[in-house]
């Protein structure tokens, strides 16, 4: 088993389930071998609320469903089964420490993982707007996840 990545964001109804599904799909195409799992949450996540009609809107034109996605709330037990902690933004990472700090060497920015702004970039929220806020979202999400599932393949495998 390679270890798993969870992505992270505040609502989990738009970014992290987006990288969730695009990391799975990536890792099902390029590594099926790999066994390596994929999770999303949030940090102040409703607790099974479906992913925003846009996401879904988005992912399926990309051949994805979220339509089974429901959000979840992050929790302790997740940050010590996931070897990878990837959040949207720099101060979902700083939430995060400062809530768990002993979980601080596996957390993340995924631009900061990836190499793209050293940790000052973030992933914008589409919340509430346009398909068209989504689509660009979406297009960034899978560049910056397809870096950080090939990083996180080439550390785990040596």
């Amino acid at each position: 088993m390679a270890g798993g990545i969870l992505f992270v964001c505040t609502g989990n109804t738009c970014r992290s389930p987006m990288a969730e599904a695009l990391a799975r799909n990536w890792l099902s195409a390029n590594a099926p071998e790999s066994q390596v799992e994929v999770a999303s949450a949030g940090l102040a996540a409703w607790p099974g609320s479906p992913a925003s009609p846009q996401s879904v809107e988005v992912m399926a034109e990309r051949g994805i469903s979220l339509k089974e996605h429901r959000s979840q709330p992050l929790t302790p037990d997740m940050l010590d089964k996931y070897d990878l902690i990837l959040t949207m933004t720099a101060e979902h990472k700083r939430i995060l420490v400062n809530r768990f700090p002993q979980y601080a060497r596996k957390v993340y920015t995924l631009a900061e993982y990836t190499g793209n702004g050293c940790g000052a970039k973030d992933v914008s929220d589409p919340f509430g707007q346009a398909v068209a806020v989504y689509r660009e979202c979406a297009a960034e999400l899978r560049t910056l996840v397809e870096k950080a599932v090939k990083k996180f393949l080439m550390v785990k495998n040596g």
